[in-house]
């Protein structure tokens, strides 16, 4: 994978991709020496072998010496002192637990908005290196169901609004990073 140019004045960056795209390995890549908080999103569920599978081999992958937050609000996270770098995997995850928190499969669009809008706020208030990763959806077919279109459009949004507040932002395709704006 071609190492990461990144310039001084880089503060926040977003790294977008599809499944299995190698987003999660990048942004692993962009963290500098030092400190490093991870804040884990994914919310294992027992009875899901694969999903666990998956979360153990992130898991494998970081470093011993890095500060593991795992199924907290990451709104309040970011908002707790750390001197080194933050890295949110994933904004997917994330927004699967809020939706589910709230209910929200069956409810109108905007149902987590609030949820969305601490987020956006915490992020671009974030002042040390931030690092998140989210999958980019919509490349295909319009999903058959309706908790199907829900994620799309609220994870296309929140996207969005994240770019925004982000210096930079990569898009990772079969591995190969690709700058973006």
């Amino acid at each position: 994978m071609p190492q990461p140019r990144l310039s001084s004045s880089v503060r926040r960056t977003l790294v977008l991709g599809g499944a299995r795209s190698g987003k999660s390995a990048y942004a692993e890549s962009l963290v500098a020496d030092g400190p490093v908080r991870y804040l884990a999103t994914a919310v294992p569920d027992p009875a899901d072998a694969d999903f666990a599978e998956r979360i153990a081999r992130h898991r494998d992958r970081r470093p011993d010496d890095w500060v593991v937050v795992e199924n907290a609000d990451t709104a309040t996270v970011l908002a707790e002192p750390f001197s080194g770098a933050t890295l949110i995997d994933d904004i997917g995850t994330w927004l699967t637990a809020r939706i589910d928190a709230r209910a929200a499969w069956e409810s109108p669009r905007g149902t987590i908005t609030p949820d969305a809008d601490a987020l956006v706020a915490a992020v671009t208030a974030y002042e040390h290196r931030l690092i998140i990763v989210s999958p980019e959806v919509g490349m295909g077919i319009i999903p058959a169901t309706r908790s199907g279109r829900l994620f799309r459009d609220e994870i296309g949004t929140l996207n969005q609004r994240l770019a925004q507040a982000c210096d930079e932002a990569f898009l990772i395709v079969a591995g190969l990073p690709l700058r973006l704006g």
